[in-house]
């Protein structure tokens, strides 16, 4: 499930947090990274659990309509499509979901205004009238439905963040991640394939002798940041010119300490995407001076250690 790149994001904050709180052992860092790795796909199940709550919203708005004293004739015979669709039967009906789902405690009741405020923005949609005019009823459509609903309701709703946010802090930053996998699985389901919980490294996902462990790397990752942080940093603040002092207390830093750890650690990670990866990622935890600036210092800094042996990478085209 995770990738590279969230791991990266991962390790970055565990390290971020170890620096700010100045009395973190590397083993406490190392529960906060496995805590953070499995936040997220906690996050895949709980936002998958929200098909069924959806729906039932939806299957009780009707059941309202028709106790009116002088319901319509559309009330008293409703469209009862999505009220009956078919991917919340199946998750309904899944052991090995409900047991996921009981184990960790996960219920949207207490969500209750949420949920209908969601449900009455998808009713309103061009793309889920087209859905409900429609006599095809499949599975399919069904799924390709709810990945609309993803896509368009879920992204950016801010109530949504804050029941996330008050729910677990590893979950911060991570939504969009997380959807984008459960988009993937409606789209497995569709296909007739069973649901079942997916690994949490995305190497776990793949075969092969020469598939490497995502674990691995970022649990090195973080030791090797970890144990050079001191070093590092002190290299950064030796080498700035021009810059704001309090830039060095930033982020900023924190990132380039990181790549140079991964330029350092990993000799078959080629430099470049070690650069483009942090640099991208200062974009988003930086400032707007922070891509000049960990650009320029992780280059420097890189060159240097390459000078002095301690950066030696295997193979062609890797610097």
């Amino acid at each position: 499930m995770l990738n590279r790149r969230i791991l990266r994001i991962k390790a970055f904050k565990v390290l971020y947090g170890s620096v700010l709180s100045e009395n973190m052992s590397i083993d406490q860092a190392e529960a906060q990274l496995d805590l953070s790795c499995e936040a997220t796909r906690e996050l895949y199940v709980y936002m998958l659990s929200i098909v069924s709550p959806l729906t039932q919203v939806a299957a009780e708005r009707i059941e309202a309509a028709k106790a009116k004293f002088n319901p319509t004739e559309e009330e008293r015979n409703p469209n009862m499509k999505f009220a009956e669709n078919a991917l919340a039967k199946l998750l309904d009906a899944d052991v090995d979901f409900k047991k996921v789902l009981a184990k960790k405690k996960y219920s949207w009741a207490q969500y209750d205004l949420v949920l209908k405020k969601i449900m009455t923005s998808v009713a309103s949609k061009p793309y889920f009238a087209e859905y409900m005019a429609s006599e095809t009823r499949s599975l399919a459509e069904d799924c390709k439905l709810f990945t609309k609903i993803f896509e368009e309701e879920l992204v950016d709703c801010e109530e949504l963040e804050m029941i996330l946010e008050e729910k677990s802090l590893h979950w911060n930053d991570d939504l969009a991640y997380a959807l984008t996998w459960c988009c993937r699985t409606f789209k497995d389901l569709a296909a007739g394939k069973n649901w079942s919980l997916i690994p949490l490294y995305q190497s776990d996902m793949l075969t092969g002798t020469d598939v490497e462990s995502d674990k691995f790397f970022v649990k090195k990752l973080l030791k090797s940041a970890y144990a050079k942080y001191e070093r590092y940093s002190a290299m950064v603040a030796q080498s700035v010119t021009g810059w704001e002092k309090e830039r060095l207390f930033s982020t900023d830093v924190v990132l380039i300490v990181m790549g140079l750890a991964e330029a350092s650690a990993f000799p078959t990670i080629p430099v470049k995407v070690t650069m483009n990866e942090y640099v991208e990622l200062s974009k988003f935890y930086g400032t707007p001076k922070s891509r000049a600036f960990v650009n320029g210092l992780l280059d420097k800094l890189i060159q240097k250690l390459t000078e002095e042996g301690e950066i030696k990478k295997e193979g062609k085209g890797l610097l």
